[in-house]
């Protein structure tokens, strides 16, 4: 038996002595000690004041509770060998146990004021692990409970959340004690610190029960620990159960009440609830204090495919005046872009930065533009290059890029050189990526000779080139079946420091047995191609021998005619 187990069997026994003092003619001796032969009186000393209720020496005469330094009780629980005291002095009445007019005996239980004797043995009992007679050990220690004694004992460390929730379930069933907000919000505080899930569970349950048959002790501060405990869980539905109780308890939620719930679910991916909750705390008008937490509401929503969603967030906080951080703008801002349809919100965003934030907001910037020329609106995106020219941030080489290819695609070569204009003017030197774009739109309007302009402006700048440029040439040739300039740029290619590509070689190829049934000319090309470690395709190659077949043919039909 451990020591504090063995130290309650004492008090036990100590109680029943007492009790059994208290009645008439009730043998002592069958209660207290039935084992062991009744103890020799000894006369009371005539300096001493006996009390009925006085006990042995072995036992504290007000406070029963522990043995007396003195005792000579061992372990083994052996009665002393010493001489006995008597448990009462028999020649002073004794108190009547019985009221009048009433048969029933009524009888007053000890109760023991918390001193720190007893804060000790019930550290020792709140610090085990043995659960078995955890509650039954507590009603032998027959506490005096009250808010102090209460804050006292759940102040003890190394306390398991487990123990703590079962001590506090059974204080609340003692009379004199009254839960407080106060007491309760520690309680909550240490089990949440120990964030298992078992005990947090067990938690919520002892909170319910209290909001339930209690009125006024519960708080929004309490219950949003919880609910951020069980964010932090994972345990998303759980966290939305505890909120949707504070309408029951009639408690108002606050923002960080909506905020932890909206985490718990985005983080199981429940979006659809989380957004229920946040269109809440946007139709309460509530507010958010904290910007970080704003932005990562907003982040939340975008991850999880809910731009529309994500910009209400945005827009009602905006009407608070508050600001989000620029990351999370330029997150919201790449994520409407993704969709055509929300592309007009990305740019209504664009117009609320301002001031020394909007000098470095050039990726959301950059973004629109970019999704503005693929829904194909691009005098509004010129329009916002133009903005960003005058007001900033500043448009670099990708932005103007951008806006180039658009025109180029939808033929509007005039606009595209204006842009190319403008670039330069701005003291940028384009690049080879905006020269192959404007080669491209002129070769696919036939225009080659504007084509060709393009390339030798573009050698001017840039000493080497890229073989897509020439193959932008090659394939307007061919289109124009004008194959004679298309090897010209072979050459050309070669002298400039640029080799062909497998792609070049495939296009003019094709363009010859095709178009010019030039099987000749394919046929050195192909062997251009060998000596330069090209492969050429099966399917080009037996192109080549088709056409080659078929003039052979053509020529054996032609002299078996002539011989006729």
């Amino acid at each position: 038996m451990s020591s504090w187990r063995l130290i309650l069997a004492r008090n036990a026994a100590a109680r029943n002595c007492i009790i059994a003092s208290r009645i008439p003619n009730f043998p002592l001796s069958q209660s207290c000690i039935p084992s062991q032969p009744p103890l020799k009186p000894q006369p009371t000393p005539p300096s001493s004041t006996a009390s009925p209720r006085s006990v042995s020496r072995f036992f504290l005469p007000n406070d029963f509770r522990f043995f007396s330094p003195k005792t000579d009780i061992t372990f083994d629980d052996d009665p002393p060998q010493n001489d006995a005291v008597p448990l009462w002095n028999e020649t002073e009445p004794q108190e009547a146990a019985l009221e009048e007019g009433e048969g029933q005996l009524e009888i007053e239980e000890e109760i023991h004021e918390i001193n720190d004797e007893r804060l000790e043995s019930l550290r020792v009992l709140l610090q085990s692990n043995d659960d078995r007679s955890f509650e039954s050990s507590l009603n032998d220690m027959c506490l005096a409970l009250d808010h102090n004694s209460v804050a006292r004992i759940i102040e003890i460390p190394s306390v398991s959340g487990e123990n703590l929730v079962r001590f506090f379930n059974w204080a609340r069933n003692d009379k004199s004690f009254k839960v407080s907000p106060s007491v309760l919000e520690t309680v909550v505080s240490k089990v949440c610190q120990g964030m298992k899930k078992k005990e947090i569970y067990s938690l919520w349950d002892l909170v319910r029960h209290i909001g339930e048959e209690e009125k006024g002790v519960l708080n929004v501060g309490i219950l949003n620990e919880l609910i951020s405990s069980l964010s932090k869980l994972g345990k998303g539905k759980a966290a939305l159960e505890v909120f949707d109780k504070l309408e029951d308890f009639e408690i108002v939620p606050n923002a960080d009440s909506y905020y932890f719930t909206v985490e718990a679910l985005c983080r199981r991916k429940a979006f659809d609830l989380a957004w229920s909750v946040c269109r809440k705390m946007i139709d309460s008008q509530m507010v958010l204090e904290d910007v970080e937490k704003i932005g990562s509401m907003v982040s939340w929503f975008c991850k999880g495919k809910m731009a529309r969603e994500a910009h209400e967030v945005y827009m009602a906080m905006e009407e608070k005046r508050k600001q989000l951080p620029l990351s999370c703008i330029s997150f919201l801002v790449a994520k409407l872009c993704q969709e055509n349809e929300t592309v007009g919100l990305a740019l209504k965003v664009l117009a609320d930065i301002q001031g020394e934030r909007r000098h470095r907001a050039i990726k959301p910037f950059s973004a629109v533009v970019r999704a503005l020329c693929r829904i194909k609106d691009l005098d509004a995106a010129k329009k916002l290059v133009l903005e960003m020219i005058a007001d900033g941030p500043p448009p670099g080489n990708a932005v103007f890029n951008f806006v180039i290819t658009g025109y180029c695609k939808v033929g509007e070569m005039g606009q595209a050189v204006e842009m190319m204009k403008l670039l330069e003017s701005r003291g940028l030197k384009p690049d080879l990526y905006a020269y192959a774009v404007l080669m491209s739109g002129y070769s696919n309007g036939g225009e080659m000779e504007e084509s060709r302009k393009i390339l030798e402006e573009a050698k001017k700048k840039h000493p080497k080139l890229t073989p897509v440029m020439y193959h932008t040439l090659v394939r307007g040739y061919c289109k124009l079946e004008q194959f004679d300039k298309a090897l010209e740029l072979l050459t050309e290619m070669k002298d400039f420091g640029v080799r062909p590509s497998a792609d070049e070689y495939e296009k003019l190829i094709q363009s010859l047995c095709l178009k010019a049934l030039d099987w000749e000319m394919a046929e050195k090309l192909q062997e251009e191609m060998k000596e330069n470690g090209l492969h050429l395709k099966g399917i080009t190659r037996a192109l080549i021998r088709a056409v080659k077949e078929m003039e052979n043919e053509v020529l054996e039909a032609g002299n078996s005619g002539s011989a006729a």
